[in-house]
């Protein structure tokens, strides 16, 4: 059983960097620390980095997956003061700090995973599901409701480095204004329905800032469809 629905998922993408003998995707930069080894963009400016995961032309309606990150420094998730209005509203940009995930192309919005910059103290840059909400949180149309978001800073200060204490969109270690978003359902898992496709998956990791500022590795990755 995956979301909840017994029977009949093919698994399409499974990475979990805690296994030694597994490698980041070609494209995206390695990061270990403290134990943690996770997978992120290369060095650089404003960017996303891609892995693709062909269906083998299996059709299929429904997909089903987790992803687990970490925050690097400071990212803020869909905060608007960072970005044109343009590529913020723009699904094949670097419209969010986080995972993107989405099917065939044009890009077809499945899922997008997100962190702010603290879990426990307001800023601006939190997670717009956050209480009290921040007021420079965009949540794009073609998002809705199908997203989450977590940080893993329980400071009001952030600091250059990896914060491996709390990994992101378990719904575990939430801070004070953090309920709301450890509360979204079905989480760890996302799930979403769709016209019967063929479409690959894609899954990008993005930012509107330089990676020496902001950064949302992955450690692991499973996605199911049927």
């Amino acid at each position: 059983e995956l979301c909840g629905i017994e029977g009949g998922w093919t698994r399409l993408a499974y990475l979990d960097m805690s296994d030694s003998t597994m490698s980041c995707p070609s494209g995206f930069r390695l990061y270990e620390t403290g134990g943690v080894r996770a997978c992120g963009r290369p060095v650089g400016g404003a960017s996303c980095a891609s892995i693709i995961f062909p269906s083998n032309n299996i059709s299929h309606s429904e997909v089903c997956g987790r992803v687990v990150g970490y925050q690097y420094a400071s990212p803020d998730a869909v905060d608007t003061r960072f970005i044109s209005n343009i590529l913020h509203n723009d699904i094949n940009s670097y419209y969010v700090d986080g995972v993107s995930i989405t099917r065939g192309y044009p890009r077809q919005h499945i899922w997008t995973l997100m962190a702010g910059i603290s879990d426990s103290y307001y800023t601006l840059g939190n997670c717009p599901c956050n209480t009290p909400p921040s007021s420079a949180q965009d949540i794009q149309s073609f998002i809705g409701d199908d997203y989450f978001c977590e940080s893993g800073n329980p400071t009001v200060s952030w600091t250059y480095k990896l914060y491996t204490d709390d990994p992101l969109w378990d719904g575990q270690g939430c801070g004070l204004q953090e309920g709301n978003c450890c509360e979204a359902p079905g989480l760890p898992w996302f799930y979403k329905t769709f016209n019967s496709t063929t479409d690959y998956i894609e899954l990008r990791e993005c930012g509107d800032e330089s990676t020496d500022n902001e950064d949302v590795p992955f450690s692991l990755y499973e996605i199911y469809i049927k």
